[in-house]
């Protein structure tokens, strides 16, 4: 689509978007950057052509042969002329560190991340305006960065979903859309239309000076929730069913799609990930990848609901650390009274990968697994009585329910629910003859709150390894007053209470496992670190703050030993 409200590129290129620091390990990395013509991107002694996509540039600069545990300055020089750091940059010098064997590993993880101006009335709580995000804890983190000395940094940061609001835009970005010049009526309101409208969330997000700079730094993974699509992809086969008859949707989805794998797939990839499944070959084979990629997102999107397109699940070692990242929107099966996360096929890689030796396990998905208070029993209830547990009429109330209150956690996905218990289970307990981690750690996000959980068997059964669920949510997008109380009901004793009785009118057993809370839930905008030395791991929460003068600092919440 050509936009009116895009300015000519310069015929000199200029960098964009980026650097971003994704993939690093002991002797690799990977540096992804955007720039605003075709050119030759060179990063240390690496150097690499663009490939273009419907007339936009990119770059992934393979780095090898670095020295393990090091820190290594870098600089960006397009066409040999020197883009990052800016001249007029007053940020540190963007650096690689590699991985060693020695020493505490951090990472920090966060989901749900609106863009929006650092000034109010955005950076106040939704409370107090109606325009208000509250602060961005990615940027508050960063700020306190800038006078750390890298050894204290984030090894890595792990983002769980919504890096983008494809359906809930900025004031900015919602005024460029209104000045597109086309009519596009059949577009839900404040929804973008397809991949170049994709490309000015991503350049919105991703532009701001202190952020750019910590992903210049610290290497990133990243997984889709919904609404880097659409708010409740996938929820549904009747949902599935009903969108896919819109006028609007399939550019709209081939263009998430084809940017989520240029922005943020791309980068979770080792280099040995990249050469064997080709794709950036393929890309960088043509003029003009469009239609390639297009291709591709039409075959990845029409596989939902049956599973066995691409997939996007995935796994980092980080030393003694394993993370296994799970995609819980794009495989899922939504056949009625068999759906599932994700189908069997990649079910059984995920459990293969947590098998693998590790001394820390963190098992990672968009969503929570294990719900507080009452929200986990309504979400067994909802499945049931959408699959018919209460007749037609019930169902067709399930299912309203399940749209509006977003009943679609790993709850009410019952099958795969199971199985992730009997997962913990055998692993946490060293079934399979594999040693027992020392810690297994769920990590979640999407909520728009934060809590951590201890995660117990019942009865007289006792864990090997040390089992607790971190959920952390939102970035920034605090959640208004009116939904905070709702939640708050949710997780009472009378909301467990009620959601517990109707949990068990449809015949729904109890879980294997109890949960309990560790930390009380956070209602503010937050990131989680997790640091590992050794066969311990400790966890600090902060919250993102306002001091009197309008500056972002980071409030401690909650330290504990996982």
């Amino acid at each position: 689509m050509t936009d009116s409200t895009t300015p000519n590129r310069p015929a000199v290129a200029e960098l964009l978007l980026g650097p971003a620091l994704r993939y690093v390990s002991e002797t690799e990395a990977t540096v992804w950057v955007e720039t605003t013509a075709a050119c030759t991107v060179r990063v240390l002694d690496t150097s690499t052509r663009t490939f273009e996509v419907a007339g936009h540039h990119y770059a992934l600069v393979v780095l090898e042969g670095l020295a393990p545990d090091s820190t290594i300055p870098y600089q960006v020089h397009i066409d040999d002329r020197l883009v990052w750091p800016a001249a007029d940059s007053r940020l540190p010098p963007s650096v690689i560190r590699t991985m060693g064997e020695d020493g505490p590993f951090r990472l920090l993880f966060g989901s749900c991340r609106s863009a929006a101006p650092h000034e109010p009335p955005y950076i106040l709580e939704a409370g107090v305006t109606g325009e208000g995000l509250g602060v961005d804890a990615l940027r508050a983190h960063g700020l306190r960065m800038l006078s750390q000395p890298p050894a204290e940094w984030p090894d890595v940061l792990v983002f769980l979903g919504d890096q983008v609001y494809a359906d809930d835009m900025s004031p900015a970005a919602q005024r460029r859309v209104e000045r597109r010049g086309d009519d596009r009526g059949d577009l839900p309101k404040k929804v973008v239309a397809d991949f170049e409208e994709y490309t000015w969330l991503y350049e919105e997000s991703w532009r701001c000076d202190i952020e750019r700079w910590v992903m210049s730094v610290v290497p990133s993974v990243m997984i889709f929730d919904d609404h880097d699509v659409i708010d409740d992809w996938n929820t549904s086969q009747s949902w599935v069913e009903e969108t896919r008859a819109e006028p609007w949707w399939e550019d709209h989805i081939i263009g998430a799609m084809m940017s989520y794998w240029i922005y943020q797939h791309l980068g979770n990839l080792s280099p040995a990930e990249i050469a064997s499944q080709g794709m950036l070959a393929r890309v960088m084979e043509s003029d003009d990848a469009e239609a390639v990629l297009r291709h591709w997102a039409f075959e990845s999107e029409a596989q939902t609901p049956v599973p066995g397109g691409y997939p996007f699940s995935f796994h980092r070692r980080f030393g003694d650390v394993h993370l296994v990242m799970v995609d819980t929107r794009n495989g899922r099966v939504l056949e009625p009274g068999n759906r599932k996360m994700i189908g069997d096929d990649e079910w059984d890689w995920v459990v293969d990968r947590c098998f693998e030796p590790a001394t820390h396990l963190l098992i990672a998905t968009s969503l929570p697994v294990f719900a507080p208070g009452g929200v986990h029993a309504i979400q067994q209830w909802d499945e049931a009585v959408c699959d018919g547990r209460w007749g037609r009429v019930g169902a067709w109330v399930g299912e309203r329910v399940r749209r509006t209150i977003d009943t679609e956690h790993w709850p009410s996905f019952d099958d795969s629910f199971r199985k992730f218990e009997r997962l913990l289970v055998e692993r946490a307990t060293g079934e399979r003859d594999t040693e027992a981690p020392a810690t297994i750690t769920v990590l979640g996000g999407d909520i728009h709150f934060s809590y951590g959980v201890a995660v117990e068997p019942r009865g007289d059964r006792r864990f090997t390894s040390r089992v607790h669920q971190v959920v952390s949510s939102p970035i920034r997008n605090i959640l208004d007053a009116p939904s905070r109380r709702a939640m708050r009901f949710a997780q009472s004793d009378t909301g467990r209470r009620v959601a517990e009785f109707l949990q068990r009118r449809v015949g729904r057993p109890p879980s294997d496992l109890r949960w309990d809370l560790d930390v009380d839930p956070i209602f503010d905008n937050t990131m989680a670190l997790i640091e590992f030395d050794g066969d311990r791991a400790s966890l600090t929460m902060e919250r993102a703050r306002l001091d009197d003068n309008h500056v972002e600092y980071l409030e401690l919440f909650k330290q504990m030993e996982l």
